[in-house]
């Protein structure tokens, strides 16, 4: 199945509270307890102005649909094609 690369512009992101970034992810988990099997969150980088979330999904339609229904922005949906780190170079 794919896997996808979202960026989402939410101004502030890096000074967002643990608390507030639980409710955020528990909002993340509830709709995708909604949309059921087929899509997965599989982790999430915060940095100062945006977060980068990377999901397995069956499609950019099911990112966009998780998206709407948690009234999350989806400014950039990319499929990630492959990976590489340091033991590519070997």
């Amino acid at each position: 199945m794919p896997k996808y690369l979202i960026e989402r512009e939410i101004p502030g992101a890096g000074k967002l509270t643990p608390q507030e970034l639980a409710g955020i992810s528990q909002k993340s988990c509830g709709v995708l307890d909604k949309l059921g099997t087929g899509i997965q969150w599989v982790e999430s980088y915060v940095t100062d102005e945006k977060i980068y979330c990377v999901y397995i999904a069956p499609n950019e339609d099911k990112i966009k649909e998780h998206a709407k229904q948690g009234g999350f922005p989806a400014n950039r949906i990319s499929e990630i094609k492959t990976t590489i780190d340091p033991t590519t170079a070997e």
